[in-house]
């Protein structure tokens, strides 16, 4: 299948498809960290999206090499959800907050025509990856919420999964693994130590550490959504 993974730079759930043959390719307006810069194009993805970026089907891969596609397969898209979770509800009171909270409102309604971008695009498959959020009530609820415990990555994260033409991912109770979960000092409540251990690094490493797809996850996606 010709496979795009929208808005990683990662490359965890790209390489995993290209494992098992798939022409499969990242997309982000930043560099790939993930080593393969010939299956990373480097634009904006409503470029890609709306051909764009492609002439008769051709396009340029961060690497420089010309590849062709004609037509996707696949869209799984990792959508920024920096406006869209509902954990930064409390920065958008006008009255305490301003001009700031006006603007972060408008935020919010880009990043939900960007999201919507992908549930409506022209493809036969489609996943739409994000953390709990407004799209639960923007549009609708996800098909499917999973975490990275359930496929042998001992981390807690509330992650949605809004589908179209693919099943919900299948996962055995008796092999998820116990999460790592970290009390706070005040003891009012918990988290993962993979989040904490994200809070040490500066804000942009910070955003590409959590957007990354867990190991088991990317996996998982490609074994079920691959054959």
């Amino acid at each position: 299948m010709n496979i795009l993974l929208a808005c990683e730079e990662s490359q965890a759930v790209c390489k995993e498809f290209r494992k098992r043959g798939h022409e499969a390719y990242s997309c982000d307006i930043l560099p790939c960290s993930g080593g393969h810069p010939e299956w990373h194009i480097k634009t904006e993805i409503a470029k890609v999206l709306n051909g764009a970026f492609q002439a008769f089907g051709q396009f340029w891969t961060e690497e420089g090499t010309v590849e062709r596609i004609d037509k996707w397969d696949m869209v799984i898209a990792f959508p920024p959800c920096t406006y869209l979770t509902v954990t930064g509800n409390k920065w958008f009171n006008v009255d305490r907050y301003g001009e700031k909270a006006i603007q972060r409102k408008q935020d919010r309604l880009d990043a939900i025509e960007f999201f919507m971008s992908f549930a409506n695009y022209n493809c036969g498959k489609i996943v739409i990856e994000n953390p709990i959020g407004v799209m639960s009530t923007e549009w609708r609820k996800p098909d499917q919420i999973i975490h990275p415990y359930y496929f042998g990555d001992p981390e807690r994260k509330s992650t949605c999964l809004w589908l179209k033409g693919v099943q919900p991912l299948k996962h055995d109770k008796n092999n998820h693994v116990e999460p790592n979960i970290i009390k706070y000092k005040n003891g009012k409540g918990t988290d993962s130590k993979w989040h904490m251990d994200t809070m040490k690094l500066p804000p942009a490493e910070r955003s590409k550490a959590r957007s990354k797809t867990f190991p088991g996850i990317a996996k998982a996606m490609a074994t079920q959504w691959g054959n």
